[in-house]
């Protein structure tokens, strides 16, 4: 090859890296300014309760389970009113240090049915977010009201998985689980588990709607679709799995 036209294609390559390098510099700086704008969709940023249900939350949600203090400040960050509950423990499996229950004045939760509901602290954050980012939104959509209440059928239990004599014990041993059973609407109609999943229509659209979005900020959540042992409630909880941080949704 004369060396006129081996210059030429020296060139060319040399050209055709600066692109690639120039273009790669380009959508690395893009990536970053979205990034810095949605915190939520990256593993390192820290958690913020004011921002939208993002590609980790769930698994910083989890995590909170590892730090009170973390989890507390969040919730005051966010403006939630709560009172701690005393450290219980019952025997060597079951009990919690991160217990609270949410105020009852508190006009940005929902109020739970029955009332004085106490949890683990990664379930009241996530409880929170659920209604804002969810279960508002949501009845909003479908009945062009909001929800006024939210009832449950509790969350600590001393107890194993399905009640059993052996085996796991359940996260609702630690109160890092609650059962949802149904909601009141500003109206006073009553939609529930038991009597709306299968019926079709708007309470069962929302029922699915509210279920999903529970996938996105708790570790677990089993509806009727999973066994009948759930025909009447969502379980929802915040099982610590380690850096895998796996979900289960059914």
């Amino acid at each position: 090859m004369p060396p006129r036209k081996r210059t030429r294609g020296r060139v060319r390559h040399v050209l055709r890296w600066i692109v690639s390098l120039a273009v790669a510099a380009l959508l690395a700086l893009l990536a970053y300014g979205w990034l810095r704008q949605h915190p939520e969709d990256t593993p390192w940023a820290p958690l913020d309760l004011a921002r939208p249900i993002g590609m980790f939350t769930g698994r910083k949600l989890a995590a909170l389970g590892e730090d009170f203090p973390q989890c507390r400040a969040l919730l005051d960050k966010a403006g939630v009113e709560y009172v701690a509950l005393a450290e219980l423990r019952e025997g060597a499996r079951c009990g919690y240090a991160d217990g609270l229950r949410f105020a009852a004045d508190d006009p940005r939760i929902t109020p739970f049915i029955p009332a004085r509901l106490g949890v683990a602290c990664p379930v009241a954050a996530a409880l929170a977010l659920w209604q804002w980012e969810v279960v508002q939104p949501a009845a909003e959509r479908h009945f062009r009201m909001r929800v006024s209440g939210i009832e449950h059928l509790g969350s600590y239990n001393c107890r194993r998985l399905y009640g059993r004599s052996s085996g796991d014990f359940s996260q609702h041993a630690t109160a890092d689980a609650v059962d949802i059973s149904g909601f009141r609407l500003a109206d006073g109609r009553r939609i529930t588990l038991v009597a709306d999943w299968r019926t079709g229509g708007a309470e069962a659209a929302f029922l699915r709607e509210v279920r999903d979005g529970a996938c996105r900020v708790f570790a677990t959540v089993l509806s009727p679709d999973y066994n009948a042992a759930h025909r009447d409630h969502l379980h929802l909880d915040q099982a610590d799995r380690g850096a895998m941080g796996w979900r289960s949704c059914r």
